[in-house]
This record gives structure tokens, sequence and C-alpha cells, in this order.
């Protein structure tokens, strides 16, 4: 507890080292410091929140996840063969540093995306080429069709993100200041403590009504204070002593307290995602096939998810990728998925000549649910003869060590439910994970190169299939997610990616 009292004490003094003005500030705690304000290079949350509101992509996603323009005018001109795609851009945009938005800086913006984001590296291979073909106008040629490229121009997460061409880096270097055409620009930034958004007095919204992402942007706060508060508990404390107007990443445990206070409410997103086992390929331990079946084979789900959320309100034991009700639901491989039979991983291990190597599982706190599965799941490996080593460190550590191979066999993430399977870059051999098989990787090109959406849902019925037999990475199940909000807050629309532009308090 002192822990935590000494963490709320720390981050109301950062609020407290800002000068005290008559302005709306929202004040927000986040689960710890983005990494990075460039969110072309990080599939990170954190990430994603903060940067939506100062860089914007070409499209956007509304309420229902339908893909909608955002800095494109309008929805592409799709050529009959699906392969050339014509974009016209709004026109009178300008970025934060005062320079004019053009087909330059998009075309540079999104083959820089195309080398250095993950998202963007799943396409790379099927774009023949960006360019300009105006000032307003950009032109993408692709080598086949290929069915979600809308949906990776949309995502805020590893974003396609348009920025002016003078800034980009040469090479995989990243932004020394990001500069976007967003509602609001980076203000004071002290790292650990605060980092400040302003209004950037020179956007310009779109007409459209608010949608979701799409549609207006508004600019209703005057400031907006990003606080990394890493201590789930913490983060609970600040938002029931008013400190906070919004809180991420509440336990599941503190539900009742925020119901029944007086000053917060809970903001429950259900069903929200999928904690996520990533699996090392390219080295180590996992990159044996049987070793693989073994440790899916010990796994105890029910016990983990459990573990991580106490009351089956916040989780569901469910193999499916995505729940029932959406489009991409199958129960294909399932069978597979919640074995709980550590004899049979036991022979599995003799099988691949298991040598007590540790199974190096890279967890973090700072989501806490991620920590507690890990915590569960070590005992039952290590009743199926595996040797684990717990390696828990900082959300940030985390997102540095998960891109050097040699460093894990395991990282837990997890993921909301994303409207487009291949928004999750571990289906293709490009990602992080590393995760190549000749008929998986067969079925990923048939995947996004098909257009029929029913031809695509069989597909991702193989995939889903070949997944659980292979291992590629594992879902421990469904999950709620809960955030936290003042009662005295409007205009925040409940997100896995909470965005305040339009919030304001009463």
């Amino acid at each position: 507890m002192k822990n935590c009292l000494s963490l709320v004490l720390a981050a109301a003094l950062a609020s407290a080292a800002l000068p005290a003005t008559a302005n709306e500030v929202i004040n927000v705690a986040i689960i710890g410091e983005p990494d990075t304000l460039d969110p072309m290079v990080s599939t990170k949350d954190v990430v994603s929140i903060v940067t939506q509101h100062v860089v914007e992509t070409l499209y956007t996603f509304d309420s229902s996840w339908a893909v909608a323009p955002l800095l494109a005018e309008d929805l592409p001109t799709i050529a009959d063969d699906g392969k050339t795609y014509d974009i016209k851009l709004r026109e009178g945009i300008s970025f934060s540093d005062g320079s004019a938005m053009d087909s330059a800086d998009v075309v540079a913006s999104l083959q820089r995306w195309l080398k250095v984001a993950s998202r963007g590296k799943v396409v790379a291979d099927k774009v023949e080429s960006v360019t300009a073909k105006g000032m307003y106008e950009i032109e993408i040629k692709m080598s086949s069709p290929y069915a979600p490229l809308l949906s990776l121009l949309a995502f805020s997460n590893s974003a396609a993100a348009i920025y002016p061409e003078e800034i980009l880096p040469q090479g995989d270097g990243q932004i020394a200041d990001v500069v976007g055409t967003g509602p609001y620009k980076y203000g004071e930034h002290v790292p650990d403590q605060y980092l400040q958004l302003v209004r950037f007095d020179g956007f310009v919204p779109r007409d459209e009504p608010a949608n979701g992402g799409s549609g207006k942007r508004g600019q209703v706060p005057d400031e907006i204070r990003f606080v990394p508060v890493p201590d789930p508990n913490t983060r609970v404390e600040g938002l029931l002593s008013g400190q906070f107007d919004f809180a991420d990443s509440l336990p599941a445990e503190s539900y009742d307290r925020v119901a029944s206070s007086d000053k917060a409410k809970p903001v429950l997103l259900e069903p929200f995602g999928w904690p996520i086992w990533a699996i090392n390929h390219k080295a180590g331990l996992l990159s044996n096939q049987k070793i693989r079946q073994a440790l899916l084979t010990a796994l105890p789900f029910d016990d983990m998810l459990f573990a991580a959320f106490g009351n089956d309100k916040f989780f569901k034991v469910d193999g499916a990728m995505y729940p029932q009700g959406w489009a991409w639901n199958t129960d294909a491989g399932t069978e597979l998925y919640d074995q709980n039979d550590p004899d049979k991983a036991g022979e599995l291990l003799e099988e691949a000549g298991y040598d007590g190597t540790p199974l190096r599982i890279l967890t973090s706190r700072q989501y806490e649910f991620h920590y507690k599965m890990a915590e569960v799941a070590k005992q039952a490996l290590e009743a199926a003869g595996f040797k684990v080593q717990m390696d828990v460190v900082d959300w940030a550590t985390l997102g540095q060590r998960r891109d050097d191979p040699s460093l894990w066999d395991i990282y837990i993430s997890h993921s909301p439910f994303l409207p487009e399977p291949a928004l999750t870059d571990m289906w293709f051999a490009s990602s992080r994970v590393g995760w190549s098989e000749p008929e998986k990787d067969k079925l990923a090109d048939a995947f996004v190169s098909e257009t029929d959406p029913e031809k695509r849902k069989a597909i991702f019925a193989e995939l889903q299939k070949k997944n659980y037999e292979d291992v590629g990475f594992i879902k421990v199940g469904n999950f709620n997610a809960l955030l936290g909000e003042a009662k005295s807050l409007e205009g925040v629309d409940p997100s896995p990616w909470p965005y305040f532009w339009n919030a304001a308090k009463k």
C-alpha cells in the first residue's frame, strides 16, 4: 500500500508541476510511459491511445468497425481487377508545424510504413508502387488483390500515419519530433510523470457527424494530460479520489468499488478481446513443434483465466479466435484447446528430447492479469516437466526485448477482437514471432487475396485449425476489459483505444 500511495503522490505532484490554469483539462491515467510517440513503429495500445489525438491516417473506423475516410476525401476508387486504388486527399489540411499536407507527404509516409511498421511489412511484398497523381491524389498498385488493405490503412496501431515528408528519417530510424494533422499537438512532456496535449489551432475537422473514430473530431478540452501509472491499484485509487478523470485497464476485482463510488463509474467493454501467448518461432526452445504442442497441451486455460479475472463476469473459456456473433467465429481446431493434460504434455516433451532448457516467459505486472495467468501456467508447466523462467519487467522493457528473439520464448500480450483478422500480424511470417509453415503461409496468402466474404470465412477456419495443430500462437480465452471514468465526465465513447477530443466535465 505504501508503494501505491507513493505513486499516487508522485502523479499528483507531476500534475501540480504544470501551471495552474482555468482551462478544461482531462487527466487520463494510462498503464505506463509510451516508449515512442511515433505510432507507425509500435503495436502497443498505450501508444495508440495517446498518438491518435495527434497523428491521423487516410482512413479510420466508425462505431460499427466499418472503414471510413479521415484524411482521404472519400473511400478509394478500386479497379475491377482489385489491384489499383485511386485515393483523393482532402485539401486545405495542415500539419501542426504549419506545413500543408499534399500527396508527396502521403506517398513518403506510406512508403516508410511499408518498410518499418509491422502491419506495413505484412502487405509490403504485395504493393508494386505508391505514387502521386497530382497534388491531392495518390495511387496504390498491388501485385494481386488484397482484401484487408483498407483495414490496415485505417488502424491506429502500427499505423499508416501521415507525416510531413521533411521530418521522415532515413532507414529504420524514429521521428525525433512528431507532428501530425490531428486535433491536438504535443505540449510539455516529462517522462514518467505526464504528457500534455494542447489544441492544434490549425486543425481542420471533417464535416460529417461524429461516429466512432470517424466524422467530426472535436477539440473540446483545452488540454489532455496522460499520466503514466504503472501500478493498477494506484490507477483505481487515483480514479476514486477524483485525481483522474479516466483510468485505463483496471483490475477486475476493483469493479464493485468503482461501481459503488460517488465520484467514478466502471466502463466494461464486453466482449473486449483475448490474452495472447506469443511464441518465438525464430529461435530457442519453441522452434521445436513438439515442444510447442506440449506447451499447448499442458496449459490450464480455465484456471489461468480465473486467476486473472476472478469472476466469470469478466472471462469466458473459449478457443475460437472470434466469439459467437462475429462473422469470423468458427470451432475449427478447438478440440486441441484447454486440454490441461500434464501427462500427455510430458510424453510430447520426451518425444521432443527436451533437455530441461528453461522456458522463458516474458511478462509485465502493469497488466496484472498477464502476470497472474503466467503464475498459474508456471505451476502446470512444471508439473508437465518444463523448467520455467519468469522474466517480469516493465511494459516498455517488454516491448524492447520482444524485438530480440534471443531473449524470450513466450511474451504475454492481449488484443481486442479486431474487425479484420489480418490486423493480427502473427498470422504472417513477417511478424516478430516469425511463424512460417508452408501450408499456413499458403492459407494466409489465399486469405488476404480472396475478396469473396464467404470464401474468406472458410479460409479463416482453415487458418485457425492450422494454428492449433502447429501452435503458431496461443489464445487463452475471451475477456472483458474494465476501465473507469469520473461521473462528471461525458463525451468519451467506450473503446479499446479511448479518445478524448469530445470529452467534457459536467
